[in-house]
């Protein structure tokens, strides 16, 4: 693997053998093909050219922070895949695949699970639970899974700091052994409690998962591959939903019997992550930025790199620890208070709630009666098939973006999804006067999935990790973090009021947020492809430099150091 201008580099192997005997080689072979296809021309790991194009714009007042036409430097090679950071990469997402089973799990099995807690309750009390009291602990149930991710969310950044990205996810699994266990286990202990802790347990866990996973793996990742790697935390969430649907099926695990082992399962993933993950580096980022150890971040850059030579991708980190240096220890707090990082974390918020408040969890919450409104006799099926639609899509923004870039699909997924939801309500409010309305709701539905995917869906959780630098990452994942699940919550909770009083025009709700959401990333939103985490940062330094010039010309930013107050 040559470096362009560096004719003396040369890779030794170190890290590149093939895992072919064993599971992940296949993953391997398909990722590295994959990814082949999506190189641009941009240094991999080490810094782009100085005056680089979209960079300079930022200079200007209202100029984007990356202009688009930089998207027309046609595509060079870039540094290989090698067998540990697929390995790595693969671990990591094993817990978003675990969050998105525990999504989509508790859908199936609902009447099952409420007459195991009317069983209960009549051992109890010797009476047959009422319906409002049977209403409140399922939604208890559901909605608990929110509220463990909304708290464990804000935890984020400390942990991360704390115990480094890779033990936080290694230690983050002892909640979903508990979890695991005690729904597992609940039906065995007649205890809807233990059914309730364990989803809160869970909840825990994937809140974690969602802030701890695009860390690690943006941190690892080679620039001009950040983009496709990061999609692969939503790729894994969206398998996780679909093997949830799958399995739980009557044909399979949907059973009065069954119930306990299809929510005990996933415990599955992090007994295999646990096997795993000892096998994978840490951030190199986090081990010299954060801990100052050059010698560990330079191992784990060989391994990830497969070359001997690193100095390119070490001088990036010496540029970036220099600036956090001269910065002070950046909080929750102090986040919102430092102009520089408000609109970056502007930027990061409203793309998460771009994610939640789409209504995608609407779709997926209530599918099964929205098919059943459409006139479907078997609308179980076409809830998978949604599911499977959600995970194809999600590779097709692998594919699309690191070609054509973050902000473009991201538009092109909120505007297909305004369309779709405009489309779905004309559909349904026409659906007892036309019989062919059924069909156009179902397209309408399924179209709405597919465009979720190719950028709200994967976009939001890894382009917060680009806009900031190493030192404020943390809290802004945990401020993002905390405001997805957050919604997450509120959607689950008030959409069946909300379409108890709209009616079939609930969805206009939603049309009138993304396009909002449209203009927002159309006016405000940077294009991030191909930019070292350092430029991205340096360009909104510079941005909230001049603001601050122009508003308080004799007032220096006191959260920068003397030579970004230029």
């Amino acid at each position: 693997m040559q470096r362009r201008g560096k004719p003396g580099h040369r890779c030794t192997g170190v890290g590149v053998q093939r895992f072919q005997c064993l599971p992940w080689g296949f993953a391997h072979l398909l990722l590295q093909t994959t990814l082949q296809r999506c190189r641009e021309g941009r240094e991999g790991w080490g810094p782009a050219p100085h005056g680089s194009p979209g960079m300079q714009g930022a200079h200007q007042q209202g100029a984007p922070l990356v202009s688009p036409q930089e998207d027309e430097v046609p595509p060079q090679a870039g540094p290989g895949i090698t067998s540990t950071l697929v390995l790595s990469v693969f671990t990591a997402v094993l817990g978003s695949l675990q969050c998105g089973y525990n999504i989509g799990v508790i859908n199936a099995p609902q009447k099952i699970i409420e007459q195991n807690y009317n069983a209960t309750w009549l051992a109890r009390h010797n009476a047959s639970i009422d319906l409002a009291t049977l209403t409140t602990l399922w939604s208890l149930s559901v909605a608990i899974f929110s509220i463990g991710g909304m708290i464990s969310s804000f935890l984020v950044g400390v942990v991360s700091e704390w115990l480094g990205r890779k033990r936080a996810m290694i230690i983050n699994n002892a909640l979903a052994f508990l979890g695991g266990a005690l729904m597992g286990l609940a039906k065995l202990g007649c205890s809807y409690e233990m059914m309730i802790l364990g989803r809160f347990l869970i909840g825990a866990y994937s809140g974690l998962v969602s802030g701890l996973v695009p860390m690690y793996v943006g941190e690892i990742s080679p620039t001009h591959l950040r983009g496709a790697l990061g999609t692969l935390h939503q790729l894994a969430l969206v398998i996780g939903i679909l093997i949830a649907q799958v399995f739980g099926l009557d044909s399979l695990l949907g059973t009065p019997e069954l119930w306990p082992l299809l929510l005990g399962l996933t415990v599955a993933p992090s007994a295999l992550q646990l096997v795993m993950f000892p096998f994978c580096p840490e951030s190199p980022r986090y081990l010299y930025i954060i801990r100052n150890k050059e010698s560990k971040a330079k191992e784990s850059l060989k391994r990830l790199t497969g070359c001997s030579d690193v100095s390119e991708a070490l001088t990036e980190m010496k540029e970036e620890k220099r600036r956090m240096d001269m910065e002070r220890k950046v909080s929750i707090t102090q986040l919102f208070r430092c102009r520089i990082y408000r609109q970056p974390l502007l930027i990061a918020v409203v793309l998460q709630l771009s994610q939640q408040l789409s209504g995608i969890n609407a779709i997926f919450y209530y599918s099964t009666s929205i098919f059943e409104s459409a006139g479907l006799e078997q609308p179980v099926f076409a809830t998978i098939g949604a599911g499977a639609i959600n995970a194809a899509f999600t590779i097709v923004s692998l594919f699309l973006v690191e070609r054509a870039g973050r902000r473009t699909l991201h538009l092109v997924g909120l505007g297909g999804m305004m369309v779709c939801a405009v489309v779905m309500t004309v559909a349904l409010v026409y659906l007892d006067r036309v019989p062919a309305m059924s069909y156009i709701s179902m397209v309408a539905i399924f179209g709405f999935v597919a465009f979720f995917e190719i950028g709200p869906g994967p976009i939001p959780w890894f382009i917060v990790a680009e806009l900031f630098s190493q030192g404020p990452r943390p809290a802004a994942m945990a401020v993002a973090g905390s405001c997805n699940w957050t919604c997450n919550f509120i959607v689950g909770m008030a959409f069946q009021s909300m379409a108890d009083a709209c009616g079939p025009y609930v969805f206009l709700i939603f049309a009138a947020l993304l396009l909002g959401f449209f203009l927002f990333t159309y006016f405000k939103v940077p294009e991030t492809r191909g930019r070292t985490f350092d430029q991205i940062a340096a360009a909104f330094r510079r941005t909230a430099s001049l603001l601050d010039h122009e508003i308080k010309p004799s007032t220096e930013l006191d959260c920068l150091g003397p030579e970004d107050n230029v």
